[in-house]
């Protein structure tokens, strides 16, 4: 298919010509959509952009009808970012109208256009427009999502009255012949009252005025009884519409969230979701006369005409791409907005804890916990007494190199409960393994496995050779390192490799054992080395500096303590059998011979297993954008091998190598 030629366009305004970060996105996304940004005039059928409707849009306005140019309008999508656009935070998606803007009724915009004439028949683009409704309510997620889930909503029962910001040009524009009148705040007041006689009121402030912006329609003169409260906290916004009996707005936004949350708001604007039998309309809109389901507007508003964009790929997206982005950055920021102590860290860790834990407020190294902070630690290292704890260790699909090189992490998983690899109490991947999966979740999971499969990626992803293997029923062993403290507390009797592959071929005595040793063992790093004739007194194979995701695609059967390469087999469909706990063993998924916690009852299909383990319980890194990213960027960055180690580390893992006989001086 031939590309469409690009068509410039020009703008007159610091919005667009500014070093912001905002201005710097508007750019991107305009070149990306075929709209690179030009200085000078546009010419006789040029393009003049401006931002909707805002004061500066004038000047744009005024060259375009000189030139005789078309007016390109441009606006914040409606899943915008973590915070208000004055934050400093750049939006996620851009709304590019030829014809208007959505938020001004009284001419026809493109997304008015879409809802009347598109005949929503694609069943593959409803059945996203259903999935993103359900992982919006899930995951509640609105235009600025960096709402706190601690604060709690109020008490349900109540008519839920929307505020918005004095001067928005949605209310400047918002009517069919010019703005709509203050008045119209306290009428829908009124009338909320009048509606709902005894009822309380609870009036939702709007987030730029919470955070003190731009001024609202209400003030403490509105409270005119103890049956009126203010909302002023970044409370939830799909809690509240959870415990609301009615929503009354004049456009806001939150309006067309509550229409999939299940309500009939009560509209006394003109906005771009009224008209289409979804709401309930004190003005009918003349143009409007379709009657549209819930998921037909979803999938116009969310899905056909936004321009998403990916921060991390820094190309265009869709939905569901920015989607998985911005949850990402919601998690980090929920998680470290209030700080960390990092305790007893070693120093080449810590710039790459900092980038993934610090981006809000930067971590704080030492070795005595602050009780105005979490304090985190690595793995099973003993907590200190008071305040909150987490504990943090690599993730599954890590690196390309081993963390005794020195190779930094792309995932890190934080655990407030416990940690995966012990078994001795519960932890926070157990709790997610048994609770039901996000909609869409196992889908997302297959696809992830599916994407690993492909580029054989693994845990460490070390290069390797295969040797030709014996013919007949093969066995992996892999060993482990045998301090490691999946070791320590998740294994009984059989506790060393050398007992791992006696028990294997006394149980197998027929079957063509493959034992491979561990990197970091072979490196001499770490204890568990098992002499060549000691091994293959029980191996018909020894397997060194071999390929772990091409090995499991020749083996038949994996036998292992609690090595993640049991784990791998797995997502391979290759029968896995423990002779200790590991993190996957006691769900159903493998043959289990050791003592596995009785705790473990639950038994997921193996994509909600691995939802939990890939997606829901680590967090990823990615060292290009040096932002949160979801693992589906990680993992592109492992099959790419766009991970540099700093010229430092390399020296310093020479080092260390070097220095294997003496840890004591470097671990």
């Amino acid at each position: 298919m031939a590309q469409t030629a690009p068509e410039p366009v020009h703008a007159y305004t610091g919005g667009f010509l500014g070093l912001s970060a905002q201005a710097r996105r508007i750019r991107r996304i305009l070149a990306l959509a075929g709209h690179p940004l030009r200085l000078g005039l546009p010419g006789c059928h040029g393009h003049v952009a401006v931002w909707g409707h805002a004061a500066h849009a004038a000047r744009g306005e005024r060259i375009a009808a000189r030139q005789n140019a078309s007016l390109i309008r441009l606006e914040d999508a409606f899943l915008r970012s973590l915070f208000p656009g004055r934050a400093g935070e750049p939006t996620l998606g851009l709304l590019i109208d030829r014809q208007g803007i959505y938020y001004d009724p009284s001419r026809p915009s493109d997304l008015e256009t879409l809802l009347a004439i598109c005949p929503f028949d694609d069943h593959a683009v409803m059945e996203r427009a259903r999935l993103g409704m359900a992982r919006l309510k899930h995951g509640q997620f609105t235009k600025y999502a960096a709402h706190d889930p601690d604060l709690p909503a109020p008490e349900p029962g109540y008519v839920l009255v929307v505020d918005q910001v004095r001067g928005d040009a949605s209310l400047r524009h918002g009517g069919l012949d010019g703005p709509l009148p203050p008045h119209l705040f306290r009428e829908m007041l009124v009338q909320a009252q009048l509606d709902f006689p005894g009822a309380r009121i609870v009036i939702r402030s709007h987030p730029e005025t919470t955070d003190g912006f731009r001024a609202g329609h209400f003030s403490a003169a509105d409270i005119t009884g103890d049956h009126i409260s203010f909302c002023d906290t970044p409370v939830s916004p799909w809690e509240l519409l959870e415990g609301a009996i009615a929503v009354y707005t004049v456009s806001s936004q939150l309006g067309f969230e509550a229409i999939f949350a299940g309500h009939k708001p009560r509209v006394w604007g003109l906005p771009f979701y009224a008209g289409w039998g979804l709401t309930e309309d004190q003005t009918p809109h003349p143009r409007r006369r379709r009657k549209l389901t819930r998921a037909q507007l979803f999938a116009g508003a969310m899905l056909l005409y936004p321009h998403w964009y990916d921060p991390c790929r820094d190309r265009l997206c869709r939905f569901e791409n920015a989607l998985d982005h911005l949850e990402a950055m919601r998690r980090a920021w929920r998680e470290d907005r209030s700080g960390h102590v990092a305790l007893n860290m070693r120093l080449w860790k810590r710039p790459h804890l900092n980038a993934f834990f610090g981006r809000w407020q930067r971590l704080r190294f030492a070795k005595m916990p602050d009780l105005a902070r979490s304090t985190l630690i690595w793995g099973s290292t003993k907590a200190p007494d008071q305040g909150r704890v987490l504990r943090i260790e690599d993730g599954f699909l890590r690196s390309r190199g081993l963390g005794a090189e020195l190779t930094p992490p792309l995932s890190l998983v934080t655990d407030d409960l416990g940690i995966y690899y012990d078994p001795t109490r519960p932890s926070r991947l157990e709790h997610l393994i048994a609770t039901p999966r996000p909609p869409g979740g196992e889908t997302r999971a297959q696809a992830l496995r599916d994407a690993i499969l492909r580029h054989g990626l693994s845990k460490y992803n070390l290069q390797g050779t295969l040797p030709d293997l014996p013919p007949g029923h093969r066995i992996l062993v892999p060993g482990q390192v045998e301090d490691d403290a999946s070791i320590r507390l998740g294994t009984d009797a059989i506790c060393t490799n050398l007992a791992l592959l006696q028990e294997t071929r006394a149980r197998n005595p027929n079957a063509v054992i493959l034992y491979k040793p561990h990197p970091d063992v072979e490196a001499g790093l770490r204890p568990g080395a098992i002499a060549d004739d000691v091994a293959l007194e029980y191996a018909d194979a020894v397997l060194p500096r071999t390929d772990p995701a091409r090995l499991l695609s020749q083996v038949q059967e994996v036998w292992t303590l609690t090595s993640t390469l049991g784990f791998e087999a797995l997502m391979r469909a290759v029968p896995v059998t423990t002779l200790g706990a590991p993190f996957y063993a006691g769900w159903g998924l493998t043959r289990d011979l050791g003592h596995v916690p009785e705790r473990r009852t639950a038994r997921p299909s193996l994509n909600a297993f691995l939802h939990a383990a890939l997606i829901a319980y680590p967090r990823y890194f990615d060292p290009v954008s040096r932002l949160p990213c979801p693992p589906e960027v990680a993992l592109e960055r492992l099959a790419q091998g766009q991970i540099k180690r700093a010229p430092a580390l390399r020296l310093l893992a020479k080092l260390q190598g070097a220095l294997a006989s003496y840890p004591q001086l470097w671990r």
